[in-house]
């Protein structure tokens, strides 16, 4: 019997997933599915639960890095537009777990609500940005959550309130298997304003990254007080190359993989900055990316 019957339409075999990451490398999923609805979604991960088949969540693979030979399992992606619902109500904004990060920080503040502009050009969705606690050494994501829905690994549905959530750097208690939707409460503000500092930061983060055309992801953690791409600037290491993989001349914490680029070279130059950063600098840096 197919593990996925009666998901023909929904579940795909063998997809390639180079082509869902930024860095558009690594091999093919072993299941692969969109779901159209919560229902389905959830009767996706019971069947997985059932038959003992590890699930993965895709966001939009900003910072994820794939292994050539690819992942066993069902990757779920929610880029069906029923988990890319954005609504506002007051000071509250809610979004969906598949929404793009990008599109709730510039709806917030073209319906005049403050606090998420810091997030801007950070990529991903709504979903990776709370397991991460993504955000900027001066705010995160986690600051403004008020309210998330999370469906488990069994398949179970849970409400997770405020006081139910906690968010440090780079990490989040949000750990399960969904992030369904979540609620930011916001503050007023001018719309005018706000665009204008959406604007300004926009184009002060892009000045300092790579370029939208290369294929690259951001490595590394900041240590505590300190910038990790400054620490890797300064141990020498930009431009530092092992096959297809290189460290970024414009941001020193980003890799870009050129077209003859594999996983395994962006494995080997990580390791590499790791160790050249520990021995010249003293700093133990610890990675950020999330590696499958």
């Amino acid at each position: 019997m197919n593990l996925f019957s009666g998901f023909e339409k929904t579940v795909r075999r063998d997809e390639p997933l180079a082509m869902h990451t930024w860095f558009q490398l690594g091999g093919p999923a072993e299941y692969f599915a969109e779901p159209e609805n919560v229902d389905e979604l959830i009767a996706l991960v019971r069947r997985s639960a059932e038959n003992n088949l590890p699930v993965r969540m895709l966001g939009r693979g900003s910072n994820l890095l794939v292994a050539d030979k690819g992942v066993s399992g069902l990757v779920i992606s929610l880029s069906s537009s029923e988990f890319r619902k954005i609504t506002v109500d007051g000071s509250t904004l809610t979004a969906g777990g598949g929404t793009r990060l990008g599109r709730v920080v510039t709806t917030s503040a073209h319906r005049g609500l403050a606090g998420l502009e810091g997030l801007v050009a950070i990529p991903g969705t709504v979903g990776g940005a709370l397991h991460g606690n993504a955000g900027t050494l001066t705010t995160d994501i986690g600051q403004w959550t008020s309210h998330a829905t999370v469906i488990t690994a069994m398949g179970d549905t849970f409400h997770r309130d405020r006081d139910d959530m906690s968010f440090g750097y780079r990490h989040s208690s949000l750990d399960e298997l969904v992030v369904l939707e979540a609620s930011f409460k916001l503050e007023e503000d001018d719309p005018e304003e706000l665009s204008k500092r959406l604007q300004k930061q926009w184009i002060l983060r892009k000045a300092g990254q790579p370029m939208g055309h290369q294929c690259a992801g951001c490595v590394f953690k900041n240590p505590r007080g300190m910038r990790a791409g400054e620490l890797i600037e300064q141990a020498g290491l930009k431009g530092t190359r092992i096959g297809g993989a290189v460290v970024s001349d414009r941001h020193a914490n980003f890799i870009i993989a050129e077209p003859e680029c594999t996983s395994a070279d962006v494995l080997r130059l990580i390791d590499l900055v790791r160790v050249q950063v520990a021995d010249r600098l003293g700093v133990d840096l610890e990675v950020e990316l999330d590696i499958w």
